[in-house]
């Protein structure tokens, strides 16, 4: 049998460089906002127990959201797992498994073996719906607002929304803040690279900073959110805000990757 071999191509001289080629692809990297699910046990039951419970409580957030495994919560680090199976749960969820981080040498083959990445690096962040920040975490005292900080705030574009935001509709602020004028109703969802300001109930879901910026804040007149999140830090109000900001005129920041209420 003829085949083209190796030895036939490399001989062929090389082709310089085609004048003004249009490129097909342009590869640079890049920085996300990825959910990452931080396992403590590798009890596939539990685990689907627990992960139905928060989709249905925000499924539109997590519809084909790109999840990273991170193993280094597992009490016996060591412990095999089935990324494989683990992958086919996430999938079936309508989540996208997409890497594996801090996994030793023997969960990284496992974890390529079933198609996914090894992950390095990034900022741990809550699945939405995740245990309740301590109570540090929501604070009366409101810090000072340094401008420097919120780099999101250095906007490139301010996005002005006139009419109330409709359950089911998404806003985005690409590149800049989020200004609502009217109310943003529950099953609504307004998501910003920069800052966010609702002067009218906000009943729905806040995202800001979407891109990691965590300078970003959420500033509203009625706080009454289903979830409340910057730079990919998530609070979910499973039943109501807490009584001492809710429908208070409220603004949320980051303060060590802890999210901070305080009222205006």
């Amino acid at each position: 049998m003829n085949m083209l071999s190796g030895a036939d191509q490399s001989d062929s001289p090389p082709q310089p460089a085609p004048q003004n080629r249009q490129l097909a692809i342009d590869l640079k990297g890049s920085v996300f906002t990825i959910t990452v699910m931080r396992l403590y046990h590798n009890d596939l039951a539990h685990l689907e127990r627990e992960l139905r419970h928060y989709v249905a409580k925000s499924p539109r957030f997590f519809n084909n959201a790109p999840v990273v495994i991170d193993v280094s919560t597992l009490q016996e680090p060591a412990t095999p797992i089935d990324f494989k199976a683990m992958a086919e749960l996430l999938r079936g969820l309508h989540l996208v498994p997409v890497g594996v981080r801090h996994a030793d040498a023997a969960q990284q083959d496992a974890a390529v073996a079933a198609g996914l990445a090894i992950m390095n690096g990034g900022t741990l962040k809550d699945l939405p719906g995740a245990q309740a920040p301590p109570a540090a975490g929501l604070r009366r005292t409101p810090p000072a607002v340094e401008h420097k900080k919120t780099g999101a705030s250095q906007t490139q574009a301010t996005k002005v929304i006139h009419q109330p935001v409709r359950s089911g509709q998404q806003i985005y602020a690409r590149g800049g803040d989020l200004v609502v004028l009217a109310a943003v109703n529950a099953g609504a969802e307004i998501v910003a690279d920069g800052n966010i300001h609702v002067y009218a109930p906000l009943r729905g879901r806040a995202l800001a900073g979407v891109q990691g910026g965590t300078g970003a804040r959420i500033f509203c007149q009625h706080m009454a959110a289903e979830l409340v999140a910057i730079a990919g830090h998530y609070r979910v109000f499973e039943d109501a805000v807490p009584r001492e900001f809710r429908d208070k005129p409220v603004q949320v920041h980051l303060d060590k990757e802890q999210l901070v209420f305080t009222l205006l």
